[in-house]
């Protein structure tokens, strides 16, 4: 046992893999998997949004939203995401894990719901309403980040509490699968009973009133995952960590997890008075103390997500164009609106499924074994070299001949940034921050990757464009074009490759022997806490 901790934490430190610790995953999972699919899902819908509420039959091309309505319809949930992760990862810390677990679901289920409805059915009301839900639907998705990874990393042993919060990550490529797969359902079924022309044949025909109950569909169904594991969610006692270390309640901490783990344990409150009365109990988020033990460790977990994701988001919203480029969806004038709907979803899908979901299981599988820092190094390694080799050859890409190439090419940087720092940034700050200030320091660094999905949705929608007017999106400026745009994601994980060496590893150590929690206050103590690189011996 390590030497100054509480029982109760050791118990959960040495379990043996065990039914509880898969019902967390589910749990947890659930969750995830709702916020992965309400997040996606729109990439999937924007451009029936576009036909049904903005085509003029006598253009030549159906409607498409326009660049600002675009911006916000992607946007407005990832807005809503950052806000939510530093507001309930704050909350986390100060109400309970679980008490506010219960609240983001809730949230999470009425705002999905409300997002299939709308007040009014001119353009600007429908949209203004999807906006206004989808904003508080990121916002109790945002709640999910912390809460979740907390939740599992304070459940787990030290063992394999890397595959087991990674696990409830790994769940997000479940929920993107099935965004397509019920796409595809709801398409299908759409594309059976009405038989329409495309809109070259026939402008007005390819669209009918009925098919603006395919995206609020699509939409709702994201609240039922998240309504089937609220009973279990409520059922969950709160983590040993949070009852012991932060509401000091050791009797309440032993009682629960004895249940949990189904042995007897000791309560220890003298031992837990001790723990709580020394100097590194007290220390808060904006402290000296706090900068020089964890500082340099937040800048590497906010600045690796937050570099990340600019590169994760921007791929995720420009692969329907890469889709158009190489041929896999024909141009939108020689498809009805629901083909469109269908060939979207079936592209998105394959790649889920080749790339996407194998990528986080990867990293469950080896992350206890390679450790956080190798795979994080790895990943974007090779997100950099497979961006470069996208980019520099990209006319070699964009010919017909070619065009299988490219998208194995892409698939692998997406299966690397699954198979590396997509899951890793997740993982990591759950572990290496002190129980009282963990779902905090999770928010801050999960908030900071929204930033960079924020700029890689809407810089990348911009900077993607075309450089010759002629052939932008309608009512876009110029960009960079395709080609530039992923250099600059290259150049972008390069970074993400230097900052992950601010990361610690976090391998095969108590939470409480990362955070610094357990040690006495002397001066070795605290050099060990400090940010200097700890490798597990």
């Amino acid at each position: 046992m390590v030497e100054g901790q509480l029982g109760v934490l050791n118990a959960l430190d040495v379990a043996k893999t065990q039914w509880y610790h898969f019902t967390a995953i589910v749990i947890a999972g659930m969750g995830f998997f709702t916020d992965a699919y309400d997040l996606f899902c729109i990439s999937l819908v924007t451009k029936l949004l576009g036909r049904i509420y903005y085509t003029d039959i006598n253009k030549p091309k159906p409607g498409v939203l326009p660049p600002n309505v675009q911006a916000a319809v992607t946007g407005v949930a990832l807005c809503g995401t950052l806000a939510g992760q530093l507001f309930f990862g704050w909350l986390g810390d100060k109400m309970g894990r679980k008490r506010v677990y219960g609240l983001t679901l809730m949230l999470m289920v009425a705002c999905s719901i409300a997002s299939g409805l709308s007040f009014g059915d001119s353009p600007k009301s429908v949209i203004a309403t999807l906006c206004f839900f989808r904003f508080w639907l990121g916002f109790g998705i945002g709640g999910d980040y912390p809460l979740s990874a907390t939740i599992m990393s304070e459940y787990a042993n030290k063992k394999t509490r890397g595959a087991f919060i990674a696990a409830v990550f790994a769940m997000q490529g479940f929920g993107i699968l099935a965004g397509g797969i019920v796409a595809l359902i709801v398409s299908s079924a759409f594309d059976h009973k009405y038989d329409l022309p495309s809109y070259h044949d026939d402008p007005a025909g390819s669209i009918v009133h009925s098919l603006d109950y395919v995206w609020r569909i699509i939409l709702m169904f994201g609240a039922v995952p998240a309504a089937l594991t609220y009973y279990w969610r409520m059922k969950m006692p709160e983590t040993a960590r949070y009852t012991a270390l932060v509401a000091r309640n050791a009797k309440q901490a032993a009682s629960d997890m004895s249940k949990v783990l189904q042995v007897e344990i000791e309560a220890e409150e003298d031992k837990l008075q001790h723990i709580v009365e020394k100097e590194n109990q007290r220390y808060g988020l904006f402290s000296k103390e706090f900068a020089k033990r964890h500082g340099l460790h937040l800048l590497g977990t906010t600045v690796t997500w937050f570099l990340l994701d600019i590169a994760f988001y921007s791929q995720n919203l420009f692969q329907k164009d890469i889709f158009t480029a190489i041929g896999w969806i024909p141009p939108s004038q020689e498809m009805n609106a629901i083909h469109e709907v269908y060939r979207i979803a079936r592209a998105q899908t394959l790649i889920a499924l080749c790339s996407t979901v194998p990528g986080y299981w990867f990293t469950v599988a080896l992350i206890d074994h390679m450790g956080r820092f190798a795979i994080q190094l790895m990943g974007f390694f090779f997100m950099t070299v497979f961006m470069f080799a996208l980019a520099i050859p990209y006319n070699h890409w964009s010919k017909k001949d070619n065009r299988i190439g490219f998208v194995v090419m892409y698939s692998l940087t997406f299966f690397f940034s699954n198979f590396g720092p997509n899951a890793t940034t997740f993982v990591v700050p759950a572990e290496i921050f002190p129980a009282r200030l963990r779902s905090t320091c999770h928010g801050i660094s999960a908030a900071a990757g929204k930033a960079g999905a924020i700029v890689g949705a809407f810089g990348f929608l911009y900077a993607a464009q075309s450089k010759d007017p002629k052939k932008t999106d309608p009512g876009y400026p110029t960009g960079i074009g395709v080609k530039n745009s992923l250099i600059m994601l290259g150049v972008i994980n390069f970074f993400g490759m230097v900052f992950t060496l601010l990361v610690p590893e976090s391998k095969g150590k108590s939470l409480e022997e990362l955070s610094g929690e357990n040690e006495e206050d002397s001066p070795e103590g605290l050099e060990m806490a400090g940010p200097a690189r700890t490798v597990p011996i």
